[in-house]
This record gives C-alpha cells, structure tokens and sequence, in this order.
C-alpha cells in the first residue's frame, strides 16, 4: 500500500433539491488499500459512492481521482478518468438479456477500439481471474448469485482499472459464498495492486478485508469517525460506532 492518496474528497458536500444528505467532508483513499465505507441507513453511504464513480456532481467540493476532479470534467477528459475505475453494483446490473461473454465486452466496446477478437481474449481472461472460467456462453441466470457477484466483478476488470468500487457485495450471499468473495477481493488487491472501495455493513467481511473503514453519521451528516475498523471498534469515540459495532446500528438510525 502507497501512502501517496489515489482519491482525495475535499469538503465534499451532498444533496438532493434543498436537503443535505453529507456536509462538508473530507478524506484521503490511499493507493493500493480496500477502503470501506459503512453507515446507518440514511447516512449516504451509497450517495457518497454514487457521486465519487461520476454518476452525481456534489453540491459542494471536489473528488479528485489522480489528481483529476472527476466531477468537473466532461467529455473525453471524463472518460479518461472513468477509465481508470470500476464498478460492480449491488444486484450486479448483469444484463440478462446478454450472455456473460457479452456482458463483459460492453465497458471495452464503449471505451475501446478493439477487435472482437481482443475483446473476447480479455473477457475470457477476467472470467478466469475471477474463477469463472467456461462460463462466457451462460446467461447470467444460469449462473448462482456468488457466480453472479464475480461476473460484475470480472466485468468491472476489463478495463485494467487502478479502482473497483464495490457496492454491498455481499449482500443475499451465504456465509461460506460471502467469505470466497472476500478472498477474491483480498487476491485482487494483492496481486493486482487494485485499490478498493467498497460499500458493505457486513462486520465479518469489514474484519476480513478492510485496511481502513470511514463511518459516516447520519445525525451530523459528517464522519463519524476513520481508520482501523479494529480500533474504531475497541476504542469508539462516539455511542453510535459503539452502536455499529454490537449491531444496533440499522435500530438506532432507522426511519
């Protein structure tokens, strides 16, 4: 892990018409880390993620992705930077319609000009990474729903992003499916040197994976706390990382 950042937030503030959903935070994502952001529902974790892949401009403030402010740019100088991360949403957005094969060639037909051929090569590639070799002529609902996390996974690769940002992998996932995926995601980043952020509240997996967890509150629309989710759990500086922690989190913050 590089102690040089790779994202920098910078009083970054969210909202939605007139209501601020986060106000003015700001924290550094370092090269090479698996980053976790947890929170009560309502707190903005996913907004959060949604505004740092592009999707949102903030209502406030910068997201830097090497340097570049994502939500400023337009363009082929989005695109540039859009190039450098992947995604691999909740229900993983498989396009059922599609096989795997062709689901994984659709982020290189949009950005690339390369051959069907090459395209094929690099999908069978990631499809292997990920342990799903021999799956590219299956329909996504053919496969399980571990298979299907890892296909968004694969397909969140074939870009060859620095970043995959992650949103709740583990969700609907059994025990045993839930830890394999951690320890793909645990491979990728040692052996790939990929940086990860990823969205989850699952505790077992935040233990398992995660270098630094931030914590954002939905009461003070701001940081809860950061840092080793270990630490922050031994030693919380406030009644709701306390909370989270002995798993009153989604009580204490509903509604």
């Amino acid at each position: 892990m590089s102690s040089k950042p790779v994202i920098e937030v910078k009083n970054f503030t969210a909202a939605y018409s007139n209501t601020v959903i986060i106000d003015d935070i700001s924290f550094d994502i370092k090269k090479g880390e698996i980053f976790v952001i947890l929170g009560g529902s309502g707190s903005g974790k996913s907004t959060l993620l949604k505004h740092m892949i592009g999707l949102y401009k903030p209502a406030a403030g910068e997201i830097l992705i090497e340097g570049d402010d994502i939500a400023s740019l337009e363009g082929d100088e989005k695109n540039k930077v859009l190039q450098k991360i992947g995604v691999a949403y909740q229900k993983g957005a498989l396009f059922g319609s599609m096989s795997i094969l062709e689901n994984l060639k659709l982020p290189m037909e949009e950005f690339t000009d390369l051959s069907d051929e090459a395209m094929n090569l690099i999908s069978r590639l990631k499809l292997k990474i990920v342990g799903l070799g021999g799956t590219e002529n299956k329909s996504p609902s053919e496969l399980s729903g571990g298979m299907q996390k890892r296909a968004a996974l694969a397909r969140a690769m074939v870009l060859d992003p620095k970043i995959l940002f992650l949103d709740e992998p583990s969700a609907g996932l059994d025990p045993i499916t839930s830890a394999d995926l951690d320890g793909l995601i645990i491979n990728l980043n040692k052996n790939l040197g990929i940086t990860f952020v990823i969205v989850t509240h699952e505790l077992e997996s935040i233990f398992t994976i995660a270098d630094r967890v931030l914590m954002l509150d939905k009461e003070t629309k701001s940081i809860a706390d950061i840092g080793d989710p270990r630490e922050l759990r031994d030693n919380p500086k406030s009644n709701w990382v306390r909370q989270f922690f002995n798993r009153k989190t989604e009580i204490a913050h509903s509604g």
